[in-house]
């Protein structure tokens, strides 16, 4: 299997399986000198750990992870650098229980990569969907820390804004309560009505889509470029790459086209320090496929977990039409760990863009690029 690597500077490849030994990552361009460490990574992790919650798979899993390369001792700061070498990262699966994936060996589950896996390869690890398993996205996490690194100044957060059918009231968007729900929600009110919700879908052996947006504050104007290396397109494809993803939109998005111009476009003014500000943010921090300095935004749609209790109707890879239903244990909603998989994936994209914008114009940022005015 080819087209396990994306990026071009900070160039990111993932491997392993959800029931292999391990599964972790090689970050290749990170630049040297860089302050890291096991636990600076951890921290991130431990964010998207499965068994958090009744609301998440009970599978326990520590997520470990170790730095098996691309780091050195620094005299001067008495803690790990980078180096400039690749730097390879490992999460072992400690928890597996593939005996829970016997009835479907050779059944597709409905809506899952299954059936299209065995078409392209021929050959399908039928435990827990080998690398068509969310449990992928850990590597990703992983690299996400080594990229928040060369990307000082900047903030990436994530927020569930919608569960199935309930969004968020955004009047009540409140940062801080991220952390004090399982649903990484922003409005403790949804969070409040979305426990009821999804216990209910839970119990009944089902599952539920959601909708997520990632924000990087502090980015710096110029990132991208205006035709084939566009920034909001590798945020996206970025983006669309996680698992369960079915949409991805930047700024006002779909929404955009419900405006005129007058309402679309995002006026400008001179700030008292003599640079611009934007008295709107409808393009999510990108114009012309480059940042403008204002927030980056962009929201993401996560279906509903394919694997349930529910009988399904599918068939086999004998050529049998086939009824089946899931064991094992599954997220009955997919999307709550997915909010630090889509902020690792943004970070990714940027640290990758800023290094490119370095390489092509030698300049770092926005400080370097005085308002020309007469």
């Amino acid at each position: 299997m080819s087209h396990n690597s994306f990026g071009h500077l900070f160039r990111v490849t993932t491997w392993g399986e959800s029931h292999g030994p391990a599964l972790g990552c090689v970050v290749d361009g990170c630049p040297p000198g860089l302050l890291i460490s096991a636990e600076t990574i951890q921290q991130w992790l431990d964010r998207r750990r499965p068994g958090g919650s009744r609301f998440v798979t009970q599978r326990q899993e520590p997520d470990a992870v170790e730095i098996l390369s691309g780091v050195f001792e620094d005299d001067r700061t008495n803690g790990l650098v980078t180096t400039g070498t690749p730097i390879s990262l490992m999460i072992r699966n400690v928890d597996q229980r593939s005996k829970d994936y016997g009835d479907i060996r050779d059944r597709y589950r409905p809506g899952h990569a299954d059936y299209v896996y065995d078409m392209k390869y021929g050959v399908r690890d039928y435990r827990g969907g080998g690398r068509s398993s969310a449990r992928e996205t850990a590597a990703r996490v992983a690299a996400g820390a080594v990229a928040r690194l060369v990307l000082p100044g900047v903030t990436i957060r994530g927020a569930m804004i919608q569960m199935g059918p309930h969004r968020i009231d955004r009047a009540r968007w409140d940062w801080s309560a991220v952390d004090e729900n399982p649903f990484f929600c922003p409005d403790p009110v949804a969070a409040k009505e979305w426990e009821v919700f999804l216990d209910g879908v839970r119990k009944e052996g089902s599952s539920i889509g959601a909708v997520l947006e990632v924000v990087a504050e502090g980015v710096p104007a110029g990132l991208g470029a205006p035709v084939y290396a566009k920034l909001d397109q590798d945020i996206c494809s970025a983006l669309m790459s996680i698992n369960a993803v079915k949409g991805v939109e930047i700024g006002d998005g779909f929404a955009s086209a419900t405006l005129s111009g007058e309402d679309n476009a995002d006026e400008m003014r001179l700030g008292a320090n003599g640079q611009p500000v934007f008295l709107s943010n409808h393009a999510g921090g990108i114009l012309g496929g480059i940042s403008t300095g204002e927030p980056i935004v962009a929201r993401f749609a996560i279906k509903p977990t394919s694997s349930i209790l529910t009988h399904r109707r599918s068939i086999s890879a004998t050529g049998e039409e086939v009824d089946l239903r899931t064991k094992g244990r599954h997220d009955p909603c997919v999307g709550i760990r997915a909010v630090p998989v889509g902020e690792a994936m943004l970070a990714c994209v940027l640290a990758d863009h800023l290094l490119r914008h370095r390489a092509q114009t030698g300049r770092p940022g926005p400080a370097d690029y005085p308002l020309h005015r007469a």
